[in-house]
């Protein structure tokens, strides 16, 4: 049987070396919201990856509720991702750029001055939220967004997708998943709107597939993705009735758009509910382009699930953080090292671009 996970692959119009993705991790890096050297020697170092896709990314202002996380919708913050995108290319990979609104998932302390917490509706996500200014903090209740500032997120997300191909990333992916925006309209316990935008599960749905449709438009169905996490509780997000009727609309409205891949993710790893083998098998019928998996992924299951066709390509976080040769230590067998989470978070290259490669673990010996 032939080895596939380390096998060239194909991805739209893109040829990738191999099977392995680079999961987003949002590593807090992006001082005022610009990315900079730091994270273009960071992503640059992973590189061997089939495909990078990037920590999350606000397409505005708005949407930037961590503290330290990039932007993409300014002149400045292009230029900071071209460093990234230049790193990256040079070494022969591939990177896409994932677009986190973060909604309701916010703090005030943490936005750009004249920004806003934004959601469907006015319904805070229960939890705290950290602030380098007054460490944790409640997260508050946002404010719900207009019919026409919905539409103007929709603009922005493509005017946003344009700005990415000018520095140089090889598409984006839509951060459907893990409590953001997004998913904040998907899901009836954030999203309570009597507009076009709620109520039924075609109208939750409708924010999800505009944003898709006018960012193709922008910049080409090859070029986008989206990433979505059924049976997800981050933010303070619930199952739901129509849950799986509602995954399966997407899936046949995403397919019909052309969107070059759906990014599916089980966090039962980490404690979420398992996403039913249904509803993976459900959504790979109606989505029959690049479909792929991520969660908890060890390279054993990785290859499983690409031989049996569960999946095109394989996710792979944690591991990435602090083995940024990792697709060479899985290819020898080698000793993963261990992430400090400590450090995850923290600005400045410890914990971040200081994790050895092979070679030089082998020489401090």
């Amino acid at each position: 049987m032939t080895n596939k996970l380390f096998a060239p692959a194909q991805l739209g119009s893109l040829s990738l070396t191999n099977h392995v993705v680079m999961a987003p991790l949002t590593r807090s890096r992006a001082i005022g919201n610009v990315p900079n050297a730091l994270m273009a020697t960071y992503y640059g170092q992973r590189a061997t990856a089939g495909l990078i896709i990037t920590e999350g990314t606000s397409p505005a202002a708005d949407g930037l509720g961590y503290s330290r996380i990039p932007g993409l919708y300014s002149a400045e913050q292009v230029a900071g991702w071209k460093l990234v995108t230049d790193a990256v290319h040079a070494r022969g990979g591939h990177i896409f750029v994932q677009f986190m609104h973060t909604g309701r998932v916010a703090h005030p302390l943490n936005l750009p001055a004249g920004a806003e917490i934004v959601a469907p509706s006015a319904k805070a996500a229960a939890g705290e939220m950290w602030t380098d200014q007054e460490q944790m903090q409640p997260q508050p209740t946002p404010r719900a967004l207009t019919t026409a500032e919905v539409k103007e997120l929709v603009r922005q997300h493509a005017q946003s997708a344009k700005l990415a191909i000018e520095a140089g990333f090889d598409g984006v992916e839509l951060h459907g998943a893990n409590g953001y925006l997004i998913e904040q309209f998907l899901n009836p316990a954030a999203n309570e709107r009597t507009d076009e935008y709620g109520g039924s599960l075609e109208n939750r749905s409708r924010f999800a597939l505009e944003v898709a449709r006018d960012t193709i438009a922008a910049i080409g169905a090859e070029r986008v993705g989206m990433r979505l996490s059924p049976y997800g509780v981050a933010g303070d997000l619930k199952p739901f009735d129509e849950l799986d009727a509602q995954y399966f609309y997407l899936a046949e409205q995403l397919q019909a758009l052309g969107l070059v891949y759906l990014h599916l993710v089980d966090h039962s790893s980490m404690g979420a509910p398992k996403v039913p083998a249904e509803l993976v098998a459900g959504i790979r019928a109606r989505f029959t382009n690049t479909l792929i998996l991520s969660g908890g992924y060890d390279k054993a299951r990785a290859e499983a699930d690409l031989q049996s066709g569960k999946g095109d390509l394989i996710t792979f976080g944690r591991p990435f953080i602090s083995n940024p040769d990792l697709v060479a230590r899985m290819q020898q067998d080698a000793e993963l090292a261990q992430p400090n989470p400590d450090l995850f978070y923290t600005p400045g290259p410890e914990g971040y671009t200081d994790y050895p490669v092979l070679a030089e673990q082998a020489a401090t010996v």
